[in-house]
């Protein structure tokens, strides 16, 4: 009863936001409209010293003051003002912004670029026509990547496209790209299926082993749980190792990250309303999860949900709860013996993923945990804040500027030396990997819960 209540109150609170955005659409076209549009506040904080400039990726890529942090707050007030409209190319301006939020971190006047980026976001997809290639390209992925059971149904005749051998042809052949180069790179980065991406596998409790420290819930996340599920499965292993009772609510659907990013409001928040009535009266320590862009949101949700009167306090409560993985571990320490992961002593690079770094101020703790495996040493690339391109579904929109990005990020984390690169995030996994293949360079990357799980399994990782 309680379920079929509050999606009585998100249908209807759906429905009174869509009228509220028709009203406000027709009251601005020509620029923002009166809902949320970005702070003044917040805008006059910046005082326009340049440092976020050498830190911002996508400025470092396409070179102009309009591609960076500081000019996009300069369009902001300008578009707040009047003194200019929301035009075609103001959105390629706002669009060309990564969201890594590199600037927040590397400003000294503290000003809350992410929030202003987050308040413009919506205000173009209400206010602003796109080209009809790419609103149906948008639609595609709104109405596809966060929703995990129809991506499964793509999973077979993707595994058959790349076993085939029809996958080599079309990318030999080149037409894709001369089609659409967000096609093209959408095709570029498609992981191998994996045979474990058909269903999941995990129970809905896995009980602790030894003593129990923790409850804790585990979300598994969209595109991670269907191409990478190993990492979901190493880290309940290395939770549960570790004392913690793991809860893995069935039906899960997207934490809202991707939408939320590209300003998708109303997607966002029923997304997220589902997710808190997934884990309601579970009675959890925490809430983990081990996918970077996807915690970030996640502990937003207080911010998202804070207009919406039967959530704005569940969400609170929800986003307090929320930990990463190794955020979490790192807090309680770790309980289970670690093995060597090789006989000889293994290097590794950890990457910082953008939303861990600047988004969640996580940094420290992954180090910590990785230093704690016998035989690892760690080795610090250069230009370690610097995106590598991913960016939730940036790869795919803006090509160009993220391979670049990616070329860079390879090199710098390869010329460490590393055996091993550990990434937290299936977007820069994605990323990366592509990367070091277009490079001829086979350094495999793992996520951080996998190299601690085979460490407490004392498996080698080579055969691992």
């Amino acid at each position: 009863m309680t379920t079929l209540k509050s999606h009585e109150s998100e249908t209807a609170a759906i429905s009174g936001e869509t009228g509220a955005t028709l009203a406000r659409l027709a009251e601005s076209l020509d620029g923002f409209d009166s809902h949320l549009p970005p702070d003044p506040k917040l805008i006059d904080a910046c005082v326009h010293c340049g440092f976020c400039l050498s830190t911002c990726p996508s400025y470092r890529v396409i070179g102009k003051e309009s591609d960076s942090p500081r000019g996009r707050i300069y369009l902001m007030d300008a578009i707040n003002e009047g003194r200019a409209e929301l035009s075609e190319a103001a959105v390629q301006h706002f669009d060309s912004c990564l969201g890594c939020l590199a600037c927040t971190t590397a400003c000294p006047s503290g000003v809350q670029y992410d929030k202003l980026i987050s308040a413009t976001r919506p205000q173009i997809e209400r206010n602003y026509r796109r080209s009809l290639p790419d609103r149906l390209l948008r639609r595609l992925i709104f109405s596809l990547f966060p929703y995990p059971d129809r991506l499964r149904l793509l999973l077979a005749p993707l595994g058959l496209y790349q076993t085939s051998g029809l996958q080599k042809l079309v990318r030999s052949l080149g037409w894709l790209k001369q089609l659409s180069p967000q096609l093209a790179a959408m095709e570029s980065m498609l992981p191998k299926v994996s045979p474990d991406g058909f269903k999941d596998s995990l129970p809905t409790l896995i009980p602790a082993q030894g003593d129990r420290r923790y409850r804790v819930g585990m979300i598994l996340g969209c595109v991670q749980r269907l191409f990478n599920p190993e990492v979901n499965d190493a880290t309940v292993r290395v939770l549960t190792a570790n004392g913690c009772e793991v809860v893995v609510p069935k039906e899960q659907g997207c934490c809202a990250a991707l939408t939320h990013h590209q300003g998708q409001e109303e997607q966002t928040k029923a997304m997220a309303r589902q997710m808190i009535d997934r884990f309601a009266d579970s009675e959890l320590d925490a809430v983990i999860i081990n996918a970077s862009g996807c915690g970030h949101t996640l502990k937003e949700y207080g911010t998202i949900l804070q207009d919406d009167p039967l959530y704005a306090e569940r969400a609170k409560v929800f986003a307090g709860k929320v930990k990463d993985a190794q955020e979490f571990l790192a807090t309680v320490g770790l309980t289970a013996k670690l093995s060597p992961l090789q006989e000889e002593p293994l290097t590794i690079v950890y990457q910082d993923a953008c939303h861990m770094l600047h988004g969640q101020k996580i940094s420290v703790q992954p180090r910590q945990l990785l230093r704690q495996i016998p035989g690892v040493q760690l080795r610090e690339p250069i230009d370690a804040a610097l995106c590598c391109g991913s960016a939730g579904i940036y790869n795919i929109l803006q090509p160009e500027v993220a391979e670049e990005l990616g070329r860079q990020k390879v090199q710098n984390l390869a010329r460490t030396g590393a055996q091993v690169i550990a990434s937290a995030n299936i977007g820069c996994y994605v990323q990366i990997s592509r990367h070091l293949q277009l490079q001829g360079k086979q350094i495999p990357v793992i996520h951080p819960m996998q190299l601690l799980d085979c460490s407490i399994r004392g498996v080698c990782l080579e055969s691992s």
